[in-house]
């Protein structure tokens, strides 16, 4: 069966063997006012199923959503991978799964975290999964200390707080003294942990593979997702908002703009390095699931593009249910020796045969590869295949030799012959993955003075919430290390002396990579939301209306239209009011377009929605009689404009909201 086919669903209800049942609303009883009957099959099996219809959830990356699309090769890979799937105008269907790490299942979307970017490809070779995150490096460097970091960023085990948070004791005193983290976690800290949408986020592999072309050469890749509307985060405060007032916000904005038709899109990329004998390049170790290597040093070159076409037919039988596996690669593409990857290999087979079940997961619909099946594999929990033939083994007569081999010149997992150099067993790591400070330094000196302020508010609030002041004097301290100014920063915000000077004072000259910023772009507005605050009942209005959400819609951007409370329209009747001034707020849109201030006027929640759009730094614009209100309320500011019609107001709103936000106006919590 295709994953996205939905079941053999009929319009009747009947017992799960499809027994037509004609009461669903009344137990079996010996009297109307008598005993339950035990011999009530309907009931026993409805409760049955009903205790037992919950599956542990993941011990990481537990609050998800996930949707259906489709991968279409651009060829440019082909010169160093001959996996099939990224050959010339090759389409492939696939399933994307994005998630916070800490978090339990009901968890908010827009805590500061790691996201997950999973992509599943059902490729006629068989199925590959890219499994990566939203931030390209990683906590540690070897999977055995992996337990160590979740067990770190979970809630205390004695009081099981604080939910899908690192601000607390336990992880900051696992950063501090393991130095190695730190990359990540400045990663974290940035605006990169808390993104403005899934649409918005970019996704990496984290680790180094291996490719292989056809002609048997090989190369060593990361692969990098790039969003085409570009980079964008939320700010801390709308962060803290969307918690309380929508904490499904990554969630619905996913599944609003894929009913909208705005559908996610996503360039895959490649930076393509020599697979050297030391496998280094530019000094930097690829076997260090720690370290990136900078785009301006290797370009990502782009081999494809992702759309995103619609979400799940039944959240648990796809989103919950899908299993992926660094594991399942497909010919041309393989492992290396990065010892976070190698353990990756074993755990992530490990952990769905407790969390689905047993062995035969690959065999639920949305695991199912899309090419033909011969495994030999046999019997075990849950098997839904009626295998033929009475020799699963090989050698053998008794079903024709079959299932044959691959011959040398086909297609086939990749075995590649590489070295293995001589040596001893050892628990160690080599000399090449010592330095823990050389890249969080060029990750801090490579954002722009807006995103460093809120690197340290964010530093400064999450040490803030520590109890053990010696945990938070030992990392400011490590800040220090990686950047004096950093260091100085966090702890003058903390309320500490400036710690004693290090080595930082006296690094050797940082090399930057500006693509580590998110600012300074502009990017497409096709998908975003925008705000127009009018009367719909006023004289004139349904002209004003038609002609900025023309405007808006004309850039494919969505024009939600906010009414005050007295002013909605008759049920039925055009234009139907989106919010109202009680339920708007400003994180909800990209940016605001607003007239009528005479039905507004001295209304607190009107002032209060354009304040916050003006402290997050969005786009506000005004025509007519609005423009005056506006200007009373925010001041005559950058980003703030006014227009004589709504299609100018609304096109100049467009032309800042490219940028994602004012920046000019300052900087924002």
């Amino acid at each position: 069966m295709h994953p996205e086919a939905p079941s053999q669903q009929g319009d009747r209800l009947t017992t799960s063997t499809g027994v037509p049942v004609r009461d669903t609303d009344h137990s079996l009883k010996a009297t109307p006012r008598g005993p339950t009957l035990l011999q009530d099959h309907h009931l026993r099996e409805k409760i049955t199923h009903f205790d037992h219809e919950r599956i542990p959830e993941r011990v990481v990356h537990a609050r998800g959503a996930g949707a259906h699309g489709t991968f279409e090769a651009y060829g440019t890979a082909s010169s160093v991978c001959r996996a099939a799937f990224l050959a010339a105008g090759v389409e492939t269907p696939v399933f994307v799964r994005f998630s916070t790490v800490l978090g339990s299942r009901g968890s908010a979307d827009t805590v500061r975290d790691t996201r997950g970017f999973a992509t599943k490809f059902y490729t006629e070779e068989g199925t590959f999964d890219l499994v990566g995150n939203n931030i390209p490096v990683f906590f540690i460097q070897d999977g055995i200390k992996f337990p160590d970091v979740i067990h770190a960023g979970k809630p205390h085990p004695d009081r099981e707080i604080p939910q899908a948070q690192s601000a607390h004791d336990t992880f900051w005193d696992f950063v501090s003294l393991h130095t190695e983290a730190q990359h990540h976690t400045i990663w974290n800290m940035s605006d990169r942990g808390i993104p403005r949408s899934y649409r918005t986020m970019e996704g990496f592999g984290v680790h180094t593979f291996r490719v292989v072309a056809e002609d048997g050469t090989t190369s060593l890749v990361k692969f990098h997702w790039k969003p085409d509307l570009g980079v964008h985060s939320l700010t801390w405060e709308e962060a803290q908002l969307l918690g309380g007032i929508d904490p499904d916000f990554h969630r619905r904005d996913l599944y609003d703009a894929l009913a909208a038709g705005a559908l996610p899109s996503w360039e895959l990329g490649m930076q393509v390095m020599p697979d050297a004998e030391d496998q280094l390049f530019e000094g930097i170790d690829l076997l260090d699931p720690t370290k990136l290597v900078p785009e301006e040093w290797a370009p990502v070159q782009p081999v494809g593009r992702l759309t995103l076409e619609r979400g799940p037919r039944n959240f648990f039988a796809e989103v919950e249910q899908v299993a992926f596996h660094v594991g399942h690669l497909v010919p041309g593409i393989d492992v290396t020796d990065d010892p976070l990857l190698q353990t990756r290999l074993f755990s992530y087979v490990d952990t769905q045969l407790t969390r689905l079940g047993g062995p035969n997961f690959n065999q639920l619909p949305i695991n199912r590869p899309h090419a033909p099946v011969n495994d030999m594999l046999r019997d075990g929990f849950h098997q839904q295949d009626v295998h033929t033939g009475v020799a699963p083994y090989r050698p053998n007569s008794l079903d024709g030799g079959c299932p044959m081999h691959v011959g040398a010149d086909g297609p086939a997992l990749e075995d590649l012959a590489t070295a293995i150099p001589a040596g001893h067993r050892v628990r160690a790591n080599p000399i090449s993955f010592e330095d823990h400070l050389t890249q969080p330094r060029m990750f801090w000196a490579s954002l722009d003075p807006v995103e460093q302020d809120h690197v340290v508010e964010a530093y400064c609030f999450e040490l803030g919430k520590c109890l053990d002041q010696t945990i938070v004097a030992r990392q400011a301290a490590q800040l220090a290390v990686i950047d004096t100014e950093l260091g100085a920063r966090v702890a003058a915000g903390l309320g500490l002396p400036a710690p004693e000077p290090t080595e930082g004072d006296s690094a050797p000259e940082v090399v930057l990579s500006p693509a580590l910023s998110q600012l300074g772009r502009r990017w497409p507005v096709a998908g975003r939301r925008v705000g127009v605050v009018l009367d719909p009942t006023r004289r004139g209005a349904d002209a004003e209306w038609d002609a900025v959400r023309a405007a808006l819609e004309a850039d494919g951007v969505t024009a939600l239209l906010v009414v005050p409370d007295g002013a909605l329209p008759p049920q039925g009747t055009e234009p139907v009011a989106d919010h109202t001034l009680h339920t708007a707020r400003s994180v909800e849109f990209d940016a605001l377009v607003v007239a009528d201030p005479p039905a507004v006027a001295g209304d607190a929640r009107y002032a209060r929605l354009l304040g916050e759009a003006h402290r997050h730094l969005k786009a506000l614009g005004a025509w007519g009689a609005g423009a005056e209100e506006l200007l009373t309320l925010v001041g005559d500011d950058v980003g703030v404009v006014t227009a004589a019609d709504p299609a100018e107001a609304a096109a100049a709103v467009l032309d800042l909201l490219a940028e994602h936000r004012v920046w000019a106006r300052g900087t924002v919590a």
